[in-house]
């Protein structure tokens, strides 16, 4: 066996990416089917990237998340419309409502923690450096936060596959 390992002709990391985004897509269709009513006791921590091609948010969260932003999708939220290369939802930051349009390709990670479910992804826009930011508050209860997954047992997917230079 040799060390060198071939550089692929097949994007398996962009297939991947894109099939592990689905699943954030079809799991808000069936949500905005639904008319918006979350099953149970299932709410959503969607962390996207401010900066990404496609995503419009009001010029003030884009001036407090320069970098990345994380939504809560649970209680209060409206008119959820899922596209096939992403979603808007209506949010209040505040207090004060706010229409968002996340493209797929934006997300890098997608929580369900009534069911300890998660998805990571790379980055789908030029890797910069993430500035440090504050939590988006978005009716969300004090200290339940999204957790990260780890070697608990969680059933978190990280796909996180190296490039060849």
């Amino acid at each position: 066996m040799s060390d060198d390992t071939p550089d692929s002709l097949i994007p398996y990391d962009e297939i991947v990416q894109e099939a592990l985004r689905a699943v954030v897509g079809r799991v808000l269709g069936e949500v905005a089917q639904s008319g918006g009513d979350l099953p149970g006791n299932h709410h959503f921590y969607i962390t996207f990237k401010t900066g990404a091609a496609g995503v419009s948010i009001p010029p003030q969260l884009r001036e407090r998340f320069p970098d990345e932003m994380t939504i809560v999708l649970q209680n209060k939220f409206w008119d959820l419309q899922v596209g096939e290369d992403g979603f808007s939802v209506g949010l209040s930051f505040n207090q004060i409502p706010a229409k968002l349009s996340i493209p797929f390709g934006a997300i890098t990670a997608f929580v369900d923690p009534a069911v300890d479910f998660g998805l990571q992804f790379q980055a789908t826009v030029p890797d910069m450096e993430p500035e440090a930011h504050e939590n988006a508050e978005n009716d969300e209860p004090d200290g339940d936060g999204p957790t990260k997954g780890g070697d608990d047992g969680s059933n978190v997917v990280t796909v996180d596959f190296g490039r060849k230079k």
